[in-house]
């Protein structure tokens, strides 16, 4: 601490997991800077957006790149501008900080601060962060979230603090001004560094060390407050107390009267349309090589192009599935045998709106097989359209896999994001290992490359990358290299690509270069079915945490169920009834929720942040005896509308261009063709009150038949009480952290 006025450092302690250890090997250090003490006008807002963007938006991005190649954390912390708040803020730091280095990281953060301030950007990095910002805020593009509310939310930023909320959408002559004075040659970055960030007082730093004793600690302490208040407590305060603790759940048990129901405005199912909306596609394989095809969806896109390129992972050798995930981030991280990681991010930046590569598998109903392919995902002009698809091809084929440095730091960057994962999303890691113990291709593909297995892959593999030196990197490279060679084949691969008819007429040719540039005779098929099956059965993962993260599932279709287009209006009402009321708002958890995969017939609940284990297990137990209760049968005609529209409006969401085409080609990959499309949509809008209940003996039938496993995430404590209340269970109990 420098004093009431200057920068200050706080050293902290945080609840840790037994692996976190002595060492400090899960150290935090963060970096926190107050830019200004008002909301800061839309030129300057902007500039500091584009500053962001050049020290810490890209792999390749200075500051990034220099506390990452210092080695002395295993990933940033959330780092960048925080410009929603009346009070701006910047923050920077790494995790995974050793307790040797701690004190390191501030030194080193303002070293190239002060590099940056003096010696400012290359030109190059300036235009590709020009060409890739002015792409986002020209596309607008929101995903499946509405436009409309994006904006309103964007104008909340300025409106909440009595500003023009019309302010921030205003973004064109803020960002000609920007570019004017950068093609004037105005020195537009180093001054800001040096106001903000170097001559700024305004910085706190943040230590944060494990401390493995604190959560039991706080528990305790905790426990003894509430002891010590009820103790100052009369009987009739004490009576008072367990009277307003039962009207509270009285209350949150209770359903909202029609009449109040009626003051929400609400569609009727005689206003939705009864035909499923389709959308265009054209699947091409004349005049490319066997097996290869080219997916267009003539859409307009205002001369955007979105484009995948799909290799199919079907080559892979199943010892190498773990890998895969490292590999796709190799394609645009690690940079090519022609381009140093700056320049290939610098053209990426400069040329495109975007380009990535990722991991796509799904199961597909009633096929053994999982689809499976490596992804590359990319966007751009009609202009740059040349670029895009040969950014592509270059780092597809010239990726350095034997870059060891780069290659490391991407796994102590993935060990630590899976490590921080569990803990914050617990749920999907739960979901995910219930998925995996189906045995399927998909489950074991996800689990492998994005779960549990995941983890403990990336664990060994950042274990054997630091401690088995050249050695055990090169066995790493050349099977990264192995992977490559098994998925570079045009036999099966996929280029789709949306946009108008005209715009697709002119890129066609090169998503025809793409796939003939790919060898013909690719790897064979390999044989997963010899994997190594994980053991069904009831699981509670410890992680150092106050909350659990509860998962059930059940296999409706081994237990005899049909698909009816009922089960998403039941499933969709369980969601907002049911589970909404009995683990989040009785229960106190965050979230709770089910899914229906229709196409692994994997029936799954879960919750988030959940204060309860077992007594949320109890209520997923109770789902088919509420679907067949009093408060289910007695649904008026009023509320049954409002299910069903609300389901069709999960199945009609608001899309964009690029997601229509992208929503097509996952159709065309999962044999989800309109005539079953209509079919469910009919189900849909015919499902009755006597579907309740029938989905709810699915349940029960499959239950029965097959059973049904529990996976939590919780903390050790929580895991040694649950299996000591409930033997019948059989937990097993995994240490994760």
């Amino acid at each position: 601490d420098e004093g009431p006025d200057g920068p200050k450092q706080l050293r902290k302690k945080y609840a840790a997991g037994a692996d976190e250890g002595p060492d400090g090997s899960k150290s935090y250090v963060a970096m926190q800077w107050l830019l200004n003490d008002d909301k800061l006008d839309l030129d300057t807002e902007l500039a500091l957006g584009f500053l962001d963007h050049l020290m810490l938006g890209t792999v390749s991005a200075p500051l990034r790149k220099k506390l990452l190649d210092s080695k002395l954390g295993e990933a940033l912390t959330a780092s960048g501008i925080e410009d929603e708040l009346m009070q701006p803020g910047f923050s920077v730091g790494l995790k995974g900080v050793k307790a040797e280095n701690m004190d390191k990281v501030e030194p080193l953060v303002m070293e190239e601060l002060r590099r940056l301030a003096s010696e400012g950007f290359d030109e190059k990095s300036v235009e590709a962060s020009m060409n890739t910002i002015e792409f986002a805020l020209r596309e607008n593009n929101t995903g499946r979230f509405p436009r409309g509310l994006s904006l309103m939310l964007r104008s909340m930023t300025s409106w909440l603090y009595d500003r023009d909320p019309f302010t921030p959408l205003r973004f064109e002559e803020p960002l000609q001004k920007l570019k004017a004075r950068i093609d004037a040659g105005e020195d537009v970055w180093r001054p800001l560094i040096q106001k903000y960030l170097l001559d700024n007082s305004h910085k706190v730093t943040l230590f944060l060390e494990p401390d493995m004793d604190l959560a039991k600690q706080t528990e305790e302490e905790e426990k003894e407050r509430v002891k010590s208040e009820m103790t100052k407590l009369s009987s009739d305060e004490l009576a008072k107390v367990k009277e307003n603790t039962e009207l509270l759940k009285k209350k949150q048990e209770t359903p909202d009267s029609p009449e109040a129901l009626k003051c929400v405005p609400s569609l009727s199912v005689a206003d939705i349309e009864k035909e499923a909306k389709k959308l265009p596609i054209d699947i091409r394989t004349d005049g490319l090589p066997e097996g290869a095809k080219i997916i267009t969806h003539d859409i307009f896109t205002n001369d955007i192009v979105y484009a995948e390129i799909l290799l199919p992972l079907r080559g892979v050798p199943k010892d190498l599935i773990p890998l895969v995930p490292l590999f796709s981030r190799c394609i645009f991280n690690v940079g090519t045998s022609d381009e140093s990681l700056l320049e290939l991010q610098q053209r990426i930046g400069s040329k495109t709106g975007g380009i990535s590569a990722s991991v796509f598998t799904s199961d597909v109903k009633g096929e053994e097989e999982a689809a499976s392919y490596l992804m590359v995902r990319g966007k751009c002009t009609k202009s740059q359209a040349p670029d895009l698809f040969a950014i592509a091809q270059d780092a597809l084929f010239k990726c350095k896999v034997d870059d060891a440095d780069r290659i490391t730091q991407m796994v102590l960057e993935s060990k630590a994001g899976y490590e921080s994962s569990i803990v914050a999303a617990g749920h999907r890691f739960a979901s995910s290992r219930l998925h995996a113990m189906e045995n399927t291709e998909a489950g074991w593909l996800g689990d492998s490359m994005g779960g549990l297995g995941g983890l403990f892959y990336n664990r060994e593999l950042a274990k054997s990358l630091t401690d088995g030196g050249d050695e055990a990197f090169a066995e790493v490279s050349a099977k990264l290299e192995q992977i490559r060679q098994a998925i570079l084949g045009s036999h099966g691969a996929i280029v789709n690509m949306t946009g108008d008819a005209a715009l697709l007429s002119e890129v066609t040719p090169l998503a025809e270069d793409v796939l003939t540039s790919l060898p013909a005779n690719g790897a064979p098929s390999c044989d997963w079915a010899e994997r190594t099956p994980l053991e069904a059965g009831n699981e509670l993962l410890t992680v150092p945490t106050q909350v659990n993260y509860v998962a059930k599932a059940i296999n409706l279709y081994k237990g005899g169920y049909d698909l009816h287009g009922a089960s998403y209006v039941v499933s969709k009402q369980l969601n907002v009834t049911w589970l909404w009321d009995r683990v989040r708002v009785s229960g106190g958890a965050y979230g709770g929720f089910c899914d229906f995969d229709t196409h692994s017939g994997l029936l799954t609940y879960a919750s988030y942040r959940d204060p309860n284990l077992l007594k949320t297990i109890d209520i997923y137990d109770g789902t088919p005896g509420h679907l067949a209760g009093e408060e289910v049968m007695e649904m008026d005609a009023e509320s049954l509308d409002k299910a069903v529209v609300g389901t069709i409006g999960d199945i009609d969401s608001y899309q964009l261009p690029d997601s229509k085409g992208y929503s097509s080609l996952m159709r065309y990959l999962l044999k989800v063709n309109d005539e079953k499309r209509q079919l469910r949509r009919d189900e849909i809008l015919s499902t009755s009150k006597e579907d309740f209940p029938k989905f709810g003996e699915a349940i029960k039938q499959a239950h029965e038949k097959v059973g049904g496993y529990v996976v939590a995430v919780c903390s050790a404590d929580a895991a040694k009480k649950a299996k000591e209340e409930r033997p019948e269970l059989n937990f097993n109990i995994k240490s994760i952290m």
